[in-house]
């Protein structure tokens, strides 16, 4: 077993105590056979009285032989110093050996400088793994001899750099042969190092701060850069290796945001740091901040500042959601749901030290602030203040401290073994024995004992939690708070689907450290620790995870806060999964939801799975809009409103609720609705100035896609006012107007309303140039110049794109006289010949100025929409003085009703309809998806496949071969129905 003395002395020699202590190693033969050859050699040879005067050392000596290759290479190579470390008391060894490797420090050579550094790690590791096998120090005395090493080679370290920089005459310290006092720069040690608690191979967490206003570095010529390379000097005499090995492992990842600021930071930057954007976790590792090197009283002053940071003032129950999501965090490791002894992490694994330390430093954090008590720095000092002060039970804190202690003695047989910064138990067998003798116990003893405390362990820190919900993903570890990625998350991520977890880490990891405007608050970083497992499952679910955490993090860049949506998402899993996809395939619908979270609000309104229609969607709009009796304030609303609106049908689209093939009508809808609203509001705020016109009347006509019902979800709208009023009238308002300027002046009011970039940015895009005399034409026509133009000027073109035109708000009487007007002039008999020359003509024109760059160019590709719409609008000109109810459809239904005539055979009236279809179902896809053209070749496979399933096609292929094939046939019914298109 682990076996300590009662009281042990470290004054006395390991040599006379070992005869009268059980050693903890136990050995085989191996073991005892070379101490014996090694006390045979000549290099041993003062070894061999020792062990034969004293079995318990020979035991000991071949305990390590057998289970630590790293120590038994110590002695064997040095058996001189295990000599003397035997024979003197562990105190005055220890205090030897401190001078030694600060004196260290004081060296001219730098390879004199790492050659007694390295030294003094070697015979400090031996001589406190003598003690503590020999069962001369406690877990503590261990534990503080360790840290004192660590401190003395900093300092030494340290001080190497301080004396090299003032030799060359970089800095002028008050008192060179002091060159840390007054230097303004000091070495913090953080986690185990700075409590006091470091283990035998562990990394050293440091982080160095600078007062460039102090004496010491105020008298160098760039006081950052002088800091910095006092740092890398550290670094570089402790961290790299040579012949002797090393020193130790040096981490400076746990300053302020470490992708971002330098390795040594000014006082006051990492001060407004903290005070700002300062975590949970950030606050835990200070917790254990201790001044080693330098500048002490500057360091001391330091975490003075830090205490409102770390220590708030009142019990910090607001830090309550943070430290649970840690919690679930750590805990949620698949693999650690049972508790075992091979392969075991006995640091992060269920039962292990880090839910010890985390019991201890989450109370700290939220009773600390106003109890002083609690705010020291070691873990067994705190479990022992916290049951004094009644906020953990007596017997819990005395099973914790014991488990603690035994953890950490088994820790360091680990990594004595070949001093590896590990806490994982082998899971070979062998090895896993090896190990169990070095720490004194039987195979199965070991398994026992150590089963016992993690049960232990696991039992307090699950009542510690008990009241707090389960994690939200299952896959695995999900632990983003520290600097460094964890490998269990890194797997984690993987089985969730990102390609790309490194990057997912470190961009999780940059929400915690507020490098996002949205996230630069404590409120939405704690909410976003809650709501992280979550988000990445979800993200995980969509069709491209790592680019919906891509687009989300953008938006983040681009939000000025985020605690709403996050609140919204975390209180809503079915949201979140749907937020996820919109993301993963819609990035146009993502930028809705970052400049206004609470567009989200929709998705979870009845209204999200009910059809959608004019009368329904006006009378859900109206109210909320005719409220605003400001009209800027109206306009703001108006286009909130319609963004909510256009957000809420993509989504409906996007999960299916609503078909592709209805998208085009209610995109419609939408703009119908806010024409109308906008309009009748707009020649409101118009007559208070201008009054209004006795019979005057007004409506607006619809070209393109928005008279078709064809609408997607970046169309603007082509317009054509229309007005009608008695030619000698003039309006009543404080400034008279005729009608042609009071309708001119109307309209551009109106445009301005509709498309000026507000706030909320704009409502549509306007544009007027099928406005009879194009961009000469007035802004707004008489319906009596309208029906004169179309008449005796228009060309085939217009005629076409007016088979299209529907009017879209406006004056009921004025409508129903202009679509008598335009079905009178579209149900003119025309020539076929002339008709199709022009069409044919007009298609070859096009095809030269927008040839189309590929197949899913649908609009311009030859047997695109364009081929599908000239040929509805070819057999509506010729065909509608016969058929006049061919009049008034979109091109669908035109093609549609060509078949019932006659018009078409069925095979070509089946193809075009379904290649209509098709491209109109993929323009509406990557119209709601994307802002850009789609390009089949930088899209990813991921979208593709997702493209696919929204237009119910079996995959990518099925879709590029469907469309290909289904072009070269509308391309060939467009050539024997009108003629060969002369794209050259």
């Amino acid at each position: 077993m682990i076996a300590r003395m009662s009281q042990p002395d470290c004054s006395l020699p390991v040599l006379p105590l070992a005869a009268c202590v059980r050693c903890t190693p136990k050995s085989g033969k191996a073991g005892a056979r070379r101490v014996a050859d090694l006390c045979a050699s000549e290099e041993g040879a003062e070894l061999a009285p020792i062990v034969a005067r004293s079995p318990a050392v020979g035991e000991l000596l071949a305990g390590i032989a057998e289970g630590s290759p790293y120590l038994w290479r110590l002695i064997q190579r040095w058996p001189e110093r295990a000599v003397s470390l035997l024979n003197q008391p562990v105190s005055t060894s220890l205090a030897a050996v401190l001078a030694e490797t600060r004196a260290a420090g004081d060296l001219d050579d730098q390879a004199a400088a790492m050659r007694g550094l390295r030294h003094g790690k070697a015979k400090a590791a031996l001589l406190i793994a003598l003690a503590d096998l020999g069962g001369l120090y406690t877990t503590v005395e261990v534990i503080e001899a360790l840290s004192d090493f660590a401190d003395a080679s900093v300092q030494a370290a340290l001080r190497f750099g301080l004396n090299e920089a003032v030799r060359a005459g970089r800095i002028s310290p008050p008192d060179p042969a002091s060159p840390e006092q007054g230097l303004g720069l000091f070495v913090l040690a953080l986690g185990k190092h700075g409590a006091r608690e470091l283990n035998y191979s562990s990394d050293i967490d440091l982080t160095v701060f600078y007062d460039p206003e102090c004496p010491g570095l105020a008298s160098a010529e760039d006081a950052q850069q002088e800091a910095i390379t006092l740092v890398k000097g550290i670094v570089k005499l402790l961290n790299e290796r040579n012949a002797d090995g090393y020193v130790q492992r040096v981490d400076l990842r746990l300053r302020p945001d470490p992708g971002l600021t330098p390795i040594a930071m000014p006082v006051q930057a990492a001060l407004g740091y903290y005070e700002t954007v300062g975590q949970n976790w950030e606050r835990a590792a200070n917790i254990k901040a201790r001044p080693v090197a330098g500048d002490i009283v500057a360091g001391k002053a330091f975490i003075k500042e830090m205490e409102p940071f770390i220590w708030r003032k009142y019990f910090d129950y607001g830090a309550i959601a943070d430290i649970h999501a840690m919690k679930r965090q750590i805990y949620a490791v698949r693999g650690h749901e049972q508790i075992t002894v091979p392969g075991h992490d006995l640091k992060v694994g269920r039962g292990g030290i880090r839910e010890i330390e985390f019991f201890v430093q989450t109370q700290q954090l939220v009773y600390g602030g106003r109890r002083p008590t609690l705010r020291g720095a070691r873990t067994l000092d705190m479990l022992a203040e916290l049951a004094r002060e009644g906020w953990v039970a007596p017997e819990a804190a005395i099973e914790l401290a014991g488990a603690y202690c035994f953890l950490r003695d088994l820790e360091h047989r680990v990594q004595m073994v070949n001093d590896e910064q590990t806490q994982k138990l082998p899971k070979n067998e062998d090895e896993l024995a090896a190990l169990a003798r070095l720490a004194g116990f039987t195979r199965a003893g070991l398994d026992k004992a150590l089963l016992k405390e993690m049960r232990i362990v696991e039992r307090h820190y699950a009542r510690l939690f008990e009241a707090v919900p389960g994690l939200a993903s299952e896959a695995g570890s999900l632990v983003f708070t520290g600097v460094e990625d964890d490998p269990e998350t890194l797997n984690t991520l993987r089985r969730l689907g990102f390609q790309r977890p490194e990057m997912v880490a470190e961009t999780v990891r940059g929400w915690h450290f507020g490098r996002r405007q949205a996230v630069t608050t404590p409120r939405a970083r704690e909410i976003v620790t809650e709501l992280v497992p979550g988000l990445l499952e979800a993200f995980g679910n969509s069709s491209d995870p790592d680019g919906a955490l891509l687009t989300f993090d953008n938006a983040l860049q681009r939000m000025p806060a985020a605690v709403e949506l996050f609140s919204i998402l975390k209180n809503n899993a079915d949201l979140l999964r749907l937020f996820a996809e919109i993301l993963g395939t819609a990035p146009r619908l993502s930028d809705i939801v970052a400049s206004n979270p609470h567009v989200l609000d929709v998705l979870v309104d009845p209204e999200f799975v009910r059809g959608t229609s004019i009368d329904a969607t006006y009378a859900r709009i109206a109210p909320r809009l005719e409220r605003e009796t400001d009209f800027e304030l109206f306009l703001d609303r108006a286009r909130e409103l319609a963004r909510a609106e256009r957000f809420l049908l993509g989504t409906r689209v996007l999960s299916r609720v609503l078909p592709l093939s209805e998208a085009g009508l209610a995109h419609t809808v939408i703009a119908e609705t806010f024409l109308t609203l906008v309009l009748r509001r707009t020649r409101a705020e118009f007559a208070i100035q201008y009054g209004e016109i006795e019979g005057g009347r007004m409506v607006l006509l619809g070209y393109g896609k928005a008279g078709s019902r064809e609408m997607t979800a970046n169309s603007d709208l082509d317009l054509v006012v229309i007005y009608d009023a008695p030619p000698d009238a003039m309006s009543d308002g404080r400034r008279s107007l005729m009608p042609a300027e009071y309708f001119a002046k109307l309209t551009q009011r109106l445009i301005s309303a509709l498309s000026a970039q507000m706030r909320t940015g704009t409502l549509y895009e306007i544009d007027l140039r099928l406005r009879p005399s194009g961009r000469k034409g007035t802004v707004a026509t008489s319906i009596a110049g309208f029906k004169d133009y179309q008449i005796t000027e228009a060309e085939a073109w217009e005629h076409m794109a007016l088979s299209r035109a529907r009017v879209l708000a406006g004056d009921d009487d004025l409508a129903a006289r202009l679509r008598a007007v335009i079905a009178e002039i579209l149900t003119r008999p025309r020539s076929e010949k002339t008709v199709k020359a022009e069409v044919s003509t007009m298609r070859g024109l096009m095809a030269r100025e927008k040839p189309g760059r590929n197949a899913f160019d649908v609009k311009d590709w030859p047997g695109g929409l364009v081929d599908c719409e000239f040929i509805a609008q070819t057999l509506l000109l010729l065909h509608s003085a016969a058929h006049p109810d061919l009049v008034g459809f979109g091109t669908l239904g035109t093609l549609e009703a060509a078949g019932r005539l006659g018009l078409l055979s069925a095979e070509d009236c089946e193809t075009l309809c379904h290649g209509w279809q098709l491209q109109s179902a993929l323009t509406q896809a990557t119209r709601l998806c994307i802002s850009g053209p789609f390009d089949e070749k930088e899209a990813s496979a991921v979208f593709k496949r997702r493209l696919a399933a929204l237009m119910d096609l079996p995959d990518f292929a099925f879709l590029t071969n469907e469309l290909t094939t289904t072009q070269k046939k509308v391309r060939a019914i467009f050539e024997r129905l009108i003629g060969k298109v002369k794209a050259g």
